[in-house]
């Protein structure tokens, strides 16, 4: 099974469809509601919602995920039936194969209603019609490659008595994100010193974003809120407040960064945790959406 316990909810939807060959007596017999066993389409029915939510217990790799919708229609053909399943959750992992078993065992169960009366009966196809949710939503197209630059701001770092990690943690993923990093830098967590250097990296080098990294906690030293505070114009409080909602799902320590986010001119800032964990999840949570951003500052609307 793979691990998803790195992804964040997103709304998800499937729709998916099957077809059963039948006799046109027995397209009759279901009209007339003179099938044997009883009303075809609500036994159908019952059986396909009953399947969406089951279907980890069937299919080895499939989590178990809150359904939270489903529904199983049905469309008399001159010699088929066409059965369509639409299943919505919002969770981390898609819906479509609670929509193809839905839609599957709906089927089957139309088989089994028939078969007594109609030796004909044939299921002749079964696929996925769309689905939609999750981060490839949410891809957004830029006009341009964005440029950015990753401050590490420590006290012991910058002294040479530990290594950074976090840091480079950041310049990878961005790369990994197309992103081109112009800008790598060690900084103590001096106050003044983090402001020029932000102003610097706003003003003088024009990048799109500043991702910074460490003295976001409680200690006396803690000095990048409030730097970042002092440099930016325009506060962005929804970045933050979603870090911290995504981490405390993980930690319960996420609710004590202090971190902030903003924007200086064309440049959004965003402070990030101090730990290689609090990176990776942060990271996590800002792509791909943070990409929709630039979309947004660059007057390009939603």
């Amino acid at each position: 099974m793979r691990d998803i316990s790195n992804k964040y909810n997103t709304l998800r939807s499937a729709i998916a469809e099957a077809i059963v060959e039948v006799s046109k007596s027995s397209i009759e017999a279901i009209r007339s509601n003179s099938v044997p066993k009883g009303d075809v389409f609500t036994v159908a029915k019952v059986a396909g919602v009953l399947a969406a939510k089951n279907v980890s217990q069937i299919i080895p790799y499939c989590h178990n995920i809150p359904v939270d919708f489903v529904d199983v229609r049905f469309e008399l053909l001159e010699n088929s039936i066409r059965i369509e399943s639409e299943v919505r959750s919002v969770y981390k992992t898609g819906v479509e194969m609670e929509a193809l078993t839905a839609v599957s065992v709906a089927a089957l169960t139309v088989y089994d209603m028939l078969k007594m009366i109609d030796d004909t009966v044939v299921i002749s196809k079964t696929r996925l019609v769309e689905k939609s949710g999750g981060k490839s939503d949410f891809i957004t197209e830029l006009d341009r490659g964005l440029k950015a630059g990753v401050l590490v701001l420590s006290d012991s770092i910058s002294a040479g008595k530990k290594s950074d990690e976090s840091g480079k943690i950041i310049v990878e993923r961005l790369k990994k994100e197309g992103i081109d990093v112009r800008h790598y830098e060690i900084l103590s967590d001096d106050r003044d010193k983090i402001e020029k250097r932000l102003i610097e990296l706003c003003d003088g080098q024009k990048l799109d974003l500043i991702l910074t990294t460490g003295g976001t906690g409680f200690s006396p030293r803690d000095n990048t809120p409030e730097a970042t505070l002092k440099v930016i114009e325009r506060q962005i409080y929804g970045i933050p407040e979603a870090i911290r909602a995504y981490g405390q799902d993980r930690t319960p320590y996420s609710m004590l960064s202090r971190g902030v986010a903003g924007i200086r001119g064309s440049t959004i800032i965003v402070n990030l945790p101090g730990s290689r964990k609090g990176v990776r999840e942060s990271l996590d949570m800002l792509f791909p959406a943070l990409s929709h951003s630039f979309k947004m500052l660059w007057m390009g609307g939603h």
